[in-house]
């Protein structure tokens, strides 16, 4: 037997629409998690992190919560966090959250960046269970996670408080991001792939970060995944940097696409560079 990460839930926030915690409260049972891990290139504040703002917000007063930045890999960062506390015994429900608000961080004056990114929040609750050890259990099944930090120049904040006490805005060099994107999207999935002796035709689903389509259907393309696997939302959202993945995956579990069994292929990449994927038994 061995311990997988198993999806119990998710949800999504945008904002034409609150999703208050008196509503979260009917959904889940709060006090049984004990541990939360948040994604965000845009907290609230400098410290503390966001995640406890949460937490407390959640009325939680025991666990452990904490802020995870990989800019746009940021989900499966921590996706890939919350599955190692799991699995190693320290903890048993796990909420893992992807929220942004790029819009405080955009020059409305750019219009390689401003006419991209959007803002939204999404999350997944995550349990520890005992299941056989074999590519058929639920949960998280494998992650893989990379970074380079020789490409920061190429998509970073010209800004922060240890450099100049600012903010400061999103920059990137959008032609260079597309150039190294597919690439090393491609290398983490096969990976992913090679872990648990899965292919691309075992694949249900495929739930990228939603940067941009031209990115998304080339690694697709060079991957063998089918269109009609594709799940695409950023027509609908933008990109929302770590918040896109868990968005779009509330949204097609909602639609009825994504369901109870199904083989589900998460990736992203970020500033950084950083990048990972995730392959899970929903």
């Amino acid at each position: 037997m061995t311990v997988r990460s198993v999806v119990l839930g998710c949800g999504s926030y945008l904002p034409n629409r609150i999703l208050t915690n008196a509503e979260l409260a009917t959904r889940i049972d709060t006090q049984a998690i004990d541990l939360i891990v948040l994604a965000t290139s845009t907290p609230d504040n400098t410290f503390p992190a966001t995640a406890v703002a949460v937490q407390h917000s959640l009325g939680i007063n025991h666990g452990a919560a904490f802020d995870l930045q990989a800019v746009c890999s940021g989900f499966i960062y921590a996706l890939a966090t919350a599955d190692n506390f799991l699995r190693s015994g320290s903890h048993k429900r796990a909420l893992v959250i992807g929220a942004e608000t790029f819009s405080r961080i955009l020059d409305w004056t750019d219009r390689g960046t401003c006419v991209l990114f959007g803002d939204g929040a999404g999350a997944i609750v995550l349990e520890a269970q005992e299941q056989p050890g074999k590519t058929s259990d639920r949960g998280v099944l494998t992650t893989h996670l990379r970074s380079d930090g020789r490409h920061k120049s190429k998509l970073y904040v010209d800004g922060g408080p240890g450099s100049t006490q600012t903010v400061g805005h999103l920059r990137m060099e959008g032609r260079e991001v597309f150039k190294h994107a597919v690439g090393m999207i491609t290398d983490v999935i096969v990976d992913a792939f090679n872990a648990t002796g899965l292919s691309s035709e075992q694949i249900d689903w495929f739930v990228p970060h939603q940067a941009n389509k031209r990115i998304i259907d080339a690694s697709a393309h060079k991957l063998h995944i089918a269109p009609q696997k594709v799940v695409l939302t950023v027509d609908l959202h933008g990109n929302t940097s770590a918040a896109s993945i868990p968005l779009a995956l509330a949204l097609a579990v909602k639609d009825g696409r994504i369901k109870k069994g199904d083989i589900v292929l998460l990736e992203a990449m970020g500033g950084g560079f950083t990048w990972g994927s995730a392959l899970l038994r929903w």
